[in-house]
């Protein structure tokens, strides 16, 4: 069972980016990144320091439910590209763990799915999660934070 990466889609990129309010309805803060764990959301690569980035709170849901969490997010101030890739992105590579959780069609989390997981053993658990027919699709969180960085799906 193959699957991709994807984060945060373009056109919500885009309007934070050209002064759209986030999730709580407001403006998005701007920063500049020290180089160390600035993950941007939209292309997933750790935003460079002394590069500009955007921090607001995000939704990567589509339904206003229980399960919808919002957090804090990054993403690049100046354009980047989106990326959706089968290998594992930067963003998932400079954490020990991070907390992975599935998700069914209705965008609820299926119990027994969440876990911290450490870095070396992230593709299995994955792929375990992804092969699950009951699933849509897969978060991964920082786990220390619990801030969303990418969504995982199914591609065949």
């Amino acid at each position: 069972m193959s699957y991709v990466f994807t984060g945060i889609p373009t056109e919500d990129a885009k309007a934070i980016r050209t002064g759209a309010a986030d999730a709580y309805a407001n403006a998005p803060e701007h920063e500049i990144s020290n180089g160390i764990g600035m993950p941007c959301r939209h292309c997933l690569k750790i935003i460079p320091k002394d590069e500009a980035y955007l921090v607001f709170a995000y939704r990567p849901f589509e339904t206003l439910q229980p399960y919808a969490e919002t957090g804090p997010v990054f993403i690049c101030a100046k354009d980047c590209t989106a990326t959706r890739k089968s290998d594992i992105p930067e963003v998932l590579r400079v954490s020990p763990e991070y907390l992975i959780k599935g998700y069914t069609a209705d965008e609820r989390i299926k119990y027994g799915t969440g876990a911290i997981v450490p870095v070396a053993k992230t593709t299995d658990r994955l792929k375990e999660l992804i092969s699950d027919s009951e699933l849509s699709f897969v978060d991964v969180r920082s786990s220390k934070n619990n801030c969303w960085l990418t969504r995982v799906k199914r591609t065949a």
